[in-house]
């Protein structure tokens, strides 16, 4: 090998899909699945008989920017927003299917490192959860879909159509940082044309607290998978993983439900209109009746259905609702 060779980036144009693989597996736990990855499918164990099932797609562009997002992070976030969908369904995240498209020119190191990300986001989140199969192929546009399964464990499915009149609305996690990190993101990290900045260690190194707080949960959020569950067997009427905003998701529950859903700005923390609208923080928006013992903080009250799906302080909500990726992606924005 050449010195030239040696003091470059090896990509992965310049492997093959075997080495790729066994690069990524040998930085993932080993599995304790009856039949883990490295044949032509998994074989997995689920207590009761039944799996819950999601699956999420995360593209270079309108999903994130390699110029923000470290390869640790993109692994980090890939794995923690299908986790939480699991979870919102009270369900005990167990697998992970991981699928990369990746341009030739892509770093070898780039893929290590998400496998790092992948491997601590089970550590951290859901310990019985593994990385058990995937896919790689390769693709002008850097691409990662993962399809996330998960166990009941006896309990019932907990549904986002479930809440009923005279239900409590709560909220489990955060509400507003990872908006305010995004945000954060445009205004200080492009250029005069728009074009993303690097977010380097340096970089980080100036930010406050609170920014540094917000860039966090925008590039890696960690969602309380374990108090989902708890909310679950606490006797959770309605549950879903707060992905697009309070507002939409809300919306979401109360249209589902064929309820009214009357929120409490004063509970929303200091900037309410923030807290509505911002999405990915992947908390959970749950509802409790009377009797339970809920988690959380109380954000609101399930009321009859009414002429809106929302109401906010007694009044219909007419500020930004969320994301929604055929209204709110640009193009013309990286």
């Amino acid at each position: 090998m050449t010195d030239a060779e040696t003091s470059r980036e090896i990509t992965v144009g310049e492997l093959s899909e075997g080495q790729i693989l066994r690069g990524i597996l040998d930085r993932l736990p080993p599995s304790a699945a009856p039949v883990g990855p490295g044949d032509d499918a998994a074989v997995l164990a689920f207590p009761d008989g039944r799996v819950v099932a999601t699956t999420d797609t995360l593209v270079h562009g309108p999903d994130f920017r390699l110029a923000w997002s470290s390869a640790h992070d993109l692994g980090f976030k890939a794995a923690a927003v299908n986790m939480a969908d699991v979870a919102a369904m009270g369900a005990r995240p167990i697998a992970l299917l991981v699928a990369l498209a990746m341009p030739d020119a892509t770093p070898v190191s780039f893929v290590r490192g998400f496998a790092d990300g992948l491997a601590a986001a089970c550590a951290e989140l859901a310990p019985d959860c593994a990385v058990e199969g995937g896919d790689l192929t390769v693709s002008d546009t850097l691409t990662i879909a993962v399809t996330a399964l998960g166990s009941l464990d006896s309990r019932d499915p907990v549904r986002r159509s479930g809440a009923r009149v005279g239900d409590g609305v709560y909220v489990i996690g955060e509400l507003g940082p990872a908006a305010r990190g995004i945000d954060l993101l445009f205004r200080r990290f492009t250029d005069a044309d728009g074009t993303p900045i690097a977010v380097t260690t340096e970089a980080r190194a100036t930010l406050g607290n609170a920014d540094a707080h917000a860039l966090s949960r925008q590039l890696a959020p960690r969602p309380p998978i374990a108090d989902a569950l708890r909310a679950a067997d606490a006797g959770a009427t309605a549950m879903m993983d707060i992905s697009d905003g309070l507002a939409l998701d809300a919306t979401r529950m109360a249209d589902a439900s064929g309820v009214t859903i009357s929120l409490d700005s004063a509970s929303l923390g200091d900037d309410p209109a923030g807290a509505l609208a911002g999405g990915e923080d992947h908390g959970f928006l749950v509802t409790f009746p009377v009797d339970a013992t809920p988690l959380g903080r109380r954000i609101g009250t399930v009321q009859a259905r009414g002429d809106e799906s929302i109401i906010v302080d007694g009044r219909a909500w007419t500020g930004r609702v969320g994301w929604d990726p055929y209204r709110d992606w640009d193009a013309g924005r990286g």
